[in-house]
């Protein structure tokens, strides 16, 4: 998942759907969603995270189910010293991105 900025609230809601709402869900309570959600997001400043706590809390509540990474680039620089956006931020995990990709459920 890629979000930047304003573009986060399509994602919010699949987010929502996947980790929190009750039509992601089934009768006994556990999550019908069973693979990995992993959100990038890239904003100017930290001041712009959006529903940063909701992250947290997918986090926290289903750590093996979703990660997420923010690329912030007025503040943040990557391993040249250089702004930091999302396609950086990305290439920091190349090898894992790139594996995800081959495996025949991974939707892009």
């Amino acid at each position: 998942m890629l979000a930047t900025g304003t573009g986060i609230a399509p994602m919010r809601s699949y987010l929502r759907l996947l980790f929190n709402d009750k039509a992601g869900a089934n009768a006994d309570g556990s999550r019908k969603f069973k693979g990995l959600a992993w959100l990038f997001m890239g904003v100017p400043y930290s001041k712009s995270l959006l529903y940063d706590d909701e992250h947290k809390e997918y986090k926290e509540k289903y750590p093996d189910q979703f990660k997420y990474d923010y690329a912030v680039s007025r503040e943040d620089k990557n391993a040249a010293g250089q702004k930091m956006y999302i396609q950086t931020k990305m290439a920091e995990y190349t090898e894992e991105l790139w594996n995800l990709m081959q495996d025949e459920k991974t939707h892009v």
